[in-house]
């Protein structure tokens, strides 16, 4: 017997919404990984497609209690939300001299948990352009950063 069988389109539907958040987490963690950050290719590609996940767990609940019980589909994600926040929290250091690093990492993994909401509501043109605001924001932004305010690119008290 055929494995796809068992599958319905719903369940095709679910595989790319998956499937599109490790593509675009993945991409932005390459670009994390590239620069020598802490957090790149697994956690961002991790931390997108378990918020679409998540959503899609959410979607699933109030479908099939919206006939029987008063269930917020959004509930799931503002929690996601939070989560993610304190994952981010974790990435953000202060050193010895008062420097902060890391909050261009924390940044990048609280929008990349909202792309992979995105996919997991299927929503993909949003997702999608918003995976390539962020990668010309941690890519292009930088340079014009290090043009603009040469004294930060020594300093790079913001960056991680």
């Amino acid at each position: 017997m055929n494995w796809f069988s068992f599958l319905t389109p719903y369940d095709f539907e679910m595989m790319g919404r998956l499937l599109t958040a490790v593509g675009l987490g993945a991409i932005i963690g390459l670009e994390r990984e590239f620069h020598g950050k802490e957090a790149g290719f697994k956690t961002y590609t991790l931390v997108c497609l378990g918020s679409a996940l998540m959503m899609v767990v959410s979607i699933g609940i109030f479908e099939t209690y919206r006939n029987i019980a008063t269930v917020d589909p959004a509930r799931i994600a503002a929690q996601v939300v939070t989560g993610v926040g304190f994952l981010g929290a974790g990435a953000i250091i202060r050193s010895p001299q008062g420097s902060i690093k890391g909050l261009t990492t924390a940044a990048g993994i609280w929008a990349m948990c909202g792309v992979g909401l995105a996919c997991g509501v299927g929503l993909f043109r949003a997702a999608i352009f918003t995976t390539m605001l962020v990668l010309i924001v941690m890519i292009i932004f930088s340079k014009v950063q290090e043009r603009i305010l040469p004294q930060k690119k020594n300093a790079k008290s913001d960056e991680g």
